[in-house]
C-alpha cells in the first residue's frame, strides 16, 4: 500500500543522531553521498553500506522502515540493473549469448554494484528526514545558505519550500491511497489490463489528487497569512542551533570512513 511509504516522515527519538546539530547532519549526508560515488569497488561500497546500517542501529530506526523507504525506487533499481546487465560488454567470452541478449561477468558485477549504490543512496538520505523534524531542517538549510543572503538570494523562502515539500510527501501519499481505495470501492479496476489501460485508470486518481493538493496549498497559505507570516526577516527561533562535541566526533568518524574508501580505491 502507498501509505507504507515512509519518505519524508520524521520519527522522534533521543538517540545520538537525533540530538546532533541538523546542520552537521545535512553536511555529513552530502559527504556520504559523495562517498558512495567515490567508491570504485565492492570493498569501499561495503564499508559505506555497513556504516549506514550501523547509523540506523544507533538511531534506533527499525529495519522495516528502511525497507519501506526503498519501495518507491524498486522499479528504478530493477531498470538500472537490467540496463547494466545487458549493455556492459566484457573482454572474455559471454556467460549468456542468446538472440540479442549477451551477458558478461562484468555486466553482472556492474549491475550488482549499481543496485547496492542506489539502495545505500536512498537509505542514507532517508536517515536525515527520519531523525530531523521539518522545522529544524528548515532552520538548518537556512543557516547553511545564509551567506547567499548577501547576494539577495531568498534563502528563507527556499528553505521553507523545500521543507514544506518534504512535509507533504506523506500527506499526498496518504491522500492518493484514500482516492485509490475509493475508486476501487466504486468498481474501478486499477491493477488489471495492459499498460494503456492502467495509464487511463490513473486519470480518475490524478485529477482529485491535484485538486486536493491545490486546496491544501491554499489553506496553508491562508493559515500562514492569518498568523502574520512575513518571511524570515527579523524572525526568532524557539530552538537555537548549537554545535556539540558529539557533532565533531561523528564528523571525524565520517571523514575517517571517507578517507578509508578513498585509500581503498588505490589498494584494491
Amino acid at each position: 500500500m502507498l501509505k507504507d511509504i515512509t519518505i519524508g516522515q520524521y520519527f522522534p527519538g533521543n538517540s545520538i543522531i537525533h540530538r546532533m546539530d541538523s546542520r552537521f547532519k545535512i553536511v555529513l549526508d552530502i559527504i556520504y553521498v559523495i562517498m558512495l560515488f567515490v567508491a570504485q569497488n565492492f570493498m569501499g561500497l561495503a564499508v559505506a553500506a555497513i556504516f549506514i546500517f550501523m547509523a540506523y542501529g544507533v538511531a534506533n530506526i527499525k529495519f522495516r522502515l528502511m525497507l519501506k523507504s526503498l519501495k518507491p525506487i524498486v522499479p528504478i533499481v530493477i531498470f538500472t540493473a537490467v540496463l547494466n546487465l545487458f549493455f556492459i560488454k566484457g573482454e572474455g567470452n559471454p556467460l549468456v549469448d542468446w538472440w540479442i541478449f549477451t551477458i558478461y561477468w562484468e555486466g553482472i558485477e556492474t549491475s550488482l554494484f549499481m543496485m547496492i549504490r542506489i539502495i545505500c543512496l536512498i537509505v542514507g538520505m532517508s536517515l536525515l528526514t527520519y531523525t530531523t523534524s521539518p522545522i529544524i531542517l528548515t532552520d538548518a538549510i537556512e543557516s547553511l545558505l545564509s551567506p547567499l543572503k548577501k547576494l539577495h538570494f531568498p534563502v528563507h523562502e527556499l528553505a521553507m519550500m523545500m521543507t514544506i515539500a518534504l512535509r507533504f510527501i506523506p500527506t499526498l501519499i496518504e491522500e492518493t491511497d484514500k482516492i485509490m481505495m475509493a475508486q476501487k470501492a466504486r468498481g474501478a479496476s486499477l491493477d488489471t489490463g495492459g499498460l494503456m489501460k492502467k495509464a487511463k485508470a490513473l486519470v480518475p486518481i490524478l485529477i482529485p489528487l491535484f485538486v486536493s493538493a491545490f486546496k491544501r496549498a491554499n489553506e496553508l497559505a491562508m493559515a500562514m497569512e492569518c498568523r502574520c507570516y512575513r518571511g524570515g526577516e527579523g524572525r526568532t527561533r524557539l530552538r537555537q542551533l548549537k554545535a556539540s562535541p558529539i557533532d565533531f566526533a561523528v564528523t571525524a568518524l565520517v571523514l575517517t570512513v571517507f578517507g578509508f574508501v578513498i585509500v581503498n580505491n588505490f589498494i584494491f
